[in-house]
């Protein structure tokens, strides 16, 4: 079963958070931790307790699993852009320059490596006629 977790209105640019939610995409839980823990981007501290709390939610789903036991994963993790605050800096001869400051959202979905292992299908190598 898989959980999710979103973070919104996060005050960055949607490029520079892609850039660290492509490092754990695919991922082990664990692993995943591990390269955000050490990551020197101010959007790795973000994502990290992102994670951690959609193995929080995960382990509210599955109350009677561990999560150390189920082998957790990072099944899918996006970024998109949020609302952007205009706001003008002065420019030379009267004019104004327009300044854009981006925000995003960031949604990762986790799930256990076993139960998507019992969910696939089934495919027969028999020939049909």
């Amino acid at each position: 079963m898989e959980a999710v977790a979103k973070l919104k209105n996060v005050p960055s640019s949607p490029r520079k958070m892609r850039l660290v939610a492509d490092l754990i995409r695919g991922q082990k839980v664990s692993k995943a931790l591990g390269i955000l823990r050490y990551q020197p981007q101010a959007g790795a501290a973000l994502l990290e307790k992102l994670v951690l709390s959609a193995v929080a939610n995960w382990q509210q789903k599955n109350g009677d699993e561990r999560a150390e036991d189920a082998d957790l994963y990072v099944k899918t993790i996006f970024v998109d852009g949020g609302r952007m605050l205009k706001r003008l800096r002065p420019a030379p001869q009267g004019r104004g320059h327009r300044i854009r400051k981006r925000s995003n959202h960031v949604t990762v979905v986790i799930e256990s490596a076993a139960e998507s292992l019992t969910l696939a299908p089934v495919v027969s190598t028999e020939n049909a006629e």
